[in-house]
């Protein structure tokens, strides 16, 4: 008997039969149940068609988002077994659908590579589903099981006559399991276009319903083509350079290319699952390039300076690589797949990408000193940097009297209660500093568009004055010298104009914090303010709207009514009461947490608002420009 009285025994275990586990833990599965989560539902039923592309049975995959949130994912290869299993005296499509670890990935003579090692992910898509329905065709015929949360409803049975074989799945997330049901269309796509770069001639069509798009993606010249396009818009020194090989079973292709940029981009893959945080074929890789390239700084005698030497990070700077690398047993950690720990594998990639970089280093000698040259400009630039940051570090260890002259700082030293806002425009950070409660409001405002460091070396951020009197006021520092603990507020809030101005300088503060004070994200420190759009006055009342479907909402409840509408163009428009009511006062406010759900994810969308893809950051600011979640009001 326990302390409290009950009793334990063998009634308290609870056996979770079938699917049951996966709905009660759906994170271990999935990793959450947020957006990552949702898209990976995706991506699991995406990478059973990949593993047929890769056997060498599959050329065409075909993904459909409907208007209704469902999802539809068709190939061409062998379909789903539906034969009756001997041990189970079941159909295998039903065994496949409803097991977990029940699949053709773990016997080599199926697949000889495959992503879907776990044999869980079909099944777990299938029991975090409100339904599910599979058509396989096979034999000349199509066979037929619908799903609901896992259960079977139908059995399998024949529907139809077919040509060819393949398997269609279709499938609607379970809004009684996922915290969102959006899916994200750029982050979608650029997944889609990944797996068609990593293979080579396979055709990969999307189709979003919701916004009337039709997306094919079909490239034969392989990963060397993956990062011309991951170098769209950057000046580049030379041709992709592509280096591959086997070694013991272990294939291994790298393409790379040097840009005239300051931040380096390196994509890895294992059996095309994208390894987001690296694993040990990416630590082989940045191993042997910087091996490498001092080896090839002392022989082409390019510095005088003795002792002189690369690092990693000067090495890397502007490279754009993707690393693909093919394995048998691959060893995942987690079932989401982000990082790989096979340790033969490191010996692989290092012994593979050494001799072939040699090899096109000797017969490439120009390209080489082109490359050597800017690494060594950035190792300098890196003991530039070094000394600016303690400059800062300096001034950040100094009493308030040496916080930047803007700041208006609050009383309050505890953390958990201060808060920064971080305004745009002289004239808001005026309105703000009279609005605000001095108790525990401090206020910084900053004039215009702060410096895109998504484009600019770290010695020249921190030569920027608007940085420079963001970090001091933060107090964390930046970069290596990140130190949480020196953190001066709870909340870094960003407040801007609800505008594309203020969009614009919002997105280049959290390029800020994302790249080089990422423990602020991670730790839930950073906000950004939700000022309103709108202000209707009636009958000696205000109402506030935050978006133009409130405003609708409104009109609808008015009619017949009399109003006066103010449109806000920007926050200088609001007096102090009006702004503390609305956007800063936390009774009354909305804010919207700052996260990094999905490293990926983040990465990807920086890269796209940042770069130089002038096309895909319209496109990717249209589609967005209206959405808001994880408010925290």
């Amino acid at each position: 008997m326990s302390r409290d009285g009950s009793v334990y025994d063998a009634r308290s275990i609870k056996i979770l039969k079938g699917l049951e586990a996966v709905r009660k833990r759906p994170g271990m599965y999935i990793g959450s149940t947020g957006k990552r989560g949702l898209h990976h539902l995706i991506y699991e039923v995406v990478d059973n068609s990949i593993d047929e592309a890769m056997a060498g049975y599959c050329e065409h995959i075909k993904i459909t988002i409907h208007p209704d949130g469902s999802v539809e994912v068709e190939d061409d290869g062998r379909g789903i077994p539906v034969d009756i299993h001997p041990d189970e005296g079941r159909s295998a499509l039903e065994i496949v659908m409803t097991t977990l670890h029940a699949g053709g990935k773990f016997s080599h003579d199926t697949y000889k590579v495959s992503g879907g090692l776990h044999g869980v992910g079909v099944s777990v898509v299938n029991a975090l589903s409100e339904w599910l329905e599979v058509r396989v065709k096979r034999d000349g015929k199509i066979y037929y099981q619908r799903y609901e949360r896992g259960v079977p409803i139908t059995p399998v049975k024949v529907i139809g006559e077919a040509k060819g074989s393949g398997t269609l799945v279709s499938f609607k997330p379970d809004p009684e399991i996922f915290t969102t049901l959006e899916f994200d269309h750029a982050v979608l796509d650029s997944r889609f276009r990944e797996l068609a770069y990593l293979n080579p001639g396979l055709k990969i069509v999307f189709v979003d319903e919701r916004l009337d798009e039709r997306k094919e993606h079909q490239y034969g010249g392989g990963i060397s083509e993956f990062v011309k396009f991951l170098a769209k818009g950057k000046r580049i020194f030379h041709e992709p350079i592509r280096v591959g090989g086997c070694w013991n079973d272990i294939k291994v292709d790298i393409a790379m290319v040097y840009t005239s940029e300051y931040n380096s981009l390196i994509k890895s893959f294992v059996n095309n699952i994208n390894t987001v945080e690296g694993g040990t074929h990416e630590t082989a890789f940045k191993t042997v390039l910087t091996r490498v390239m001092n080896e090839y700084l002392k022989k082409l005698k390019l510095v005088r300076e003795k002792g002189f030497s690369l690092q990693g990070d000067d090495v890397r700077e502007g490279l754009i690589a993707v690393i693909s690398v093919f394995v048998k047993e691959p060893q995942f950690e987690g079932q989401t797949k982000s990082k790989l720990g096979n340790e033969e594998v490191f010996e692989g990639v290092s012994k593979v990408f050494r001799e072939e970089l040699i090899r096109y280093f000797d017969r490439n000698e120009k390209v080489v000193k082109a490359i050597l040259e800017k690494a060594v400009q950035a190792a300098r630039a890196r003991i530039a940097a070094k000394k600016a940051r303690e400059l800062v570090r300096r001034k950040s260890a100094l009493e308030n009297t040496t916080l930047p002259g803007k700041l208006a700082d609050c009383i309050s030293t505890d953390l958990e209660t201060s808060e920064l806002f971080i305004v745009e425009g002289d004239s808001a950070g005026g309105s703000a500093k009279q609005a605000r409660d001095r108790n525990f409001q401090a206020i910084l405002p900053i004039r215009g568009k702060i410096l895109n460091v998504e484009k600019a070396s770290m010695d020249k951020l921190l030569k920027n004055e608007q940085i420079s009197d963001i970090l001091v006021a933060i107090g964390t520092g930046v970069g290596d010298d990140f130190d949480i603990s020196k953190l001066r507020y709870g909340k870094i809030i960003i407040m801007t104009d609800a505008d594309v101005d203020g969009a614009h300088i919002r997105t280049l503060l959290l390029t800020l914090f994302y790249r080089y004070m990422r423990g602020l994200i991670e730790e839930g420190r950073v906000y950004s303010a939700v000022p309103p759009l709108y202000a209707a006055r009636y009958n000696g009342k205000v109402k506030y709207m935050y978006s133009d479907e409130e405003l609708e909402e409104f009109r609808k409840g008015m009619k017949g009514q009399k109003f006066e509408l103010q449109r806000y163009k920007g926050l200088g428009e609001m007096n102090a009461q009006q702004l503390w009511e609305t956007t800063m006062n936390p009774e009354t406010r909305k804010l919207i947490r700052i996260t990094v759900e999905d490293a990926e994810e983040a990465d990807l969308i920086f890269s796209i608002l940042m770069g130089d893809n002038v096309d895909e950051r319209r496109t990717f600011i249209i589609q967005n420009a209206l959405k808001v979640s994880n408010l925290d009001i």
